[in-house]
């Protein structure tokens, strides 16, 4: 057998489900009376006005299945607030609580905002009045009867206004060539979506957009936009230094650097070139003067290696007594006296010519001189 509790319209063919199984109502559904002993009693909790229906008690056995005819009906009177969804700042709005059930002249009214109660005293009368309203007054409102726990579901209040504290989120002073980005930041409801930019003492705007990239130094300041209104920022300078005075000269004392490395490498070069025509020029000259007086000596020359070396006459000639001329007649050599050792005639060997620029230039030495 099986003992449970369920909700109307009960309709024919269709099985009614049983409270303790629905997830709606299992954890707010609680059995006090014993089932065995045809008790059935149930309590529920939390209550809302959804949980306004006809409840029915059904049991069903191996062969039969029964259902309470005329049932248990709840109603359910709930606190409910009016409120307009929407107000302006500086307007005077009223809130209401209402119940469905019927209360007596003597009830009395707590209001609330945010859960917390906006007075210590108790009013008679359900209604709650703001006078100018302000941004403050914004949040959700709920109210509740006196001496009793339920409160109303809470009901938000929007109230809408202008941009207010509208200022400018700069970056600092910027340098020759960069730009500053300029963010206009305001308080506004709803947000708001249109902003401009103004030079102060010029009267069109420079920019549009949240944001705006200054090239040049000034004073600025932005104007912020909403259905309600607009305010403006207070004015911002941005100066820009010039580039060589920051951080920036290390862009220009390195190419200052590769200017003077390349200008030194170029001298270098000029050096170079004018040590080697001066090297060429001198070789040139110290050959035209070895080679004049190497062919005017030579037969002087030619005097110190032969010197050992004597003409044989033959025996007519020395009958005829026939003399010759060295200068004009070939000396016919009979005998030639050879020193063994050739390094000694050239023992007292001297350089004619000992220019440090001839020997840098790696030449070979002609020797005009021997002794």
């Amino acid at each position: 057998m099986k003992v449970f509790w369920t909700k109307g319209p009960v309709q024919k063919g269709v099985e009614p489900p049983d409270l303790s199984e629905d997830p709606e109502y299992s954890q707010r559904l609680q059995y006090l009376g014993d089932k065995l002993k045809k008790n059935c009693t149930i309590r529920l909790s939390h209550v809302t006005l959804k949980d306004s229906h006809v409840y029915y008690f059904r049991i069903i056995t191996d062969k039969e299945k029964w259902t309470g005819k005329k049932g248990v009906t709840l109603t359910v009177t709930d606190l409910q607030v009016e409120s307009p969804e929407r107000v302006t700042e500086g307007d005077s709005v009223r809130l209401t609580c209402k119940s469905s059930c019927t209360l007596t002249d003597r009830a009395t009214f707590i209001w609330y905002r945010n859960s917390q109660p906006l007075t210590e005293r108790r009013d008679r009368n359900n209604e709650l009045l703001l006078q100018s309203v302000r941004r403050e007054d914004a949040g959700r409102y709920s109210c509740a009867v006196h001496g009793h726990n339920h409160i109303s579901p809470a009901v938000q209040l929007n109230v809408t206004y202008p941009p207010r504290n509208v200022s400018i989120i700069q970056s600092g002073q910027i340098w020759a060539g960069d730009s500053v980005t300029l963010i206009c930041s305001s308080d506004s409801n709803p947000p708001a979506l249109n902003f401009s930019w103004f030079k102060e003492n010029e009267s069109s705007a420079v920019g549009s957009g949240q944001s705006f990239s200054a090239l040049q130094s000034g004073r600025f300041y932005c104007q912020a936009h909403n259905q309600h209104g607009s305010q403006r920022s207070d004015a911002v300078t941005v100066t820009v230094k010039a580039s060589f005075v920051s951080g920036h000269s290390t862009s220009l004392s390195a190419a200052i650097v590769i200017v003077v490395i390349c200008a030194v490498l170029f001298l270098v070069c000029i050096i170079m070139f004018i040590r080697k025509r001066k090297c060429a020029g001198v070789l040139d000259l110290k050959q035209k003067q070895v080679k004049q007086p190497f062919s005017a000596d030579r037969n002087h020359s030619d005097d110190g290696l032969y010197a050992r070396v004597s003409p044989r006459r033959t025996r007519t000639d020395l009958t005829a007594g026939k003399t010759e001329s060295t200068d004009s007649q070939k000396i016919s050599y009979a005998t030639i006296q050879h020193t063994r050792n050739n390094e000694d005639n050239y023992e007292n060997l001297r350089m004619d010519h000992p220019d440090p620029d001839v020997r840098s230039c790696a030449v070979k030495v002609i020797y005009s001189t021997v002794k």
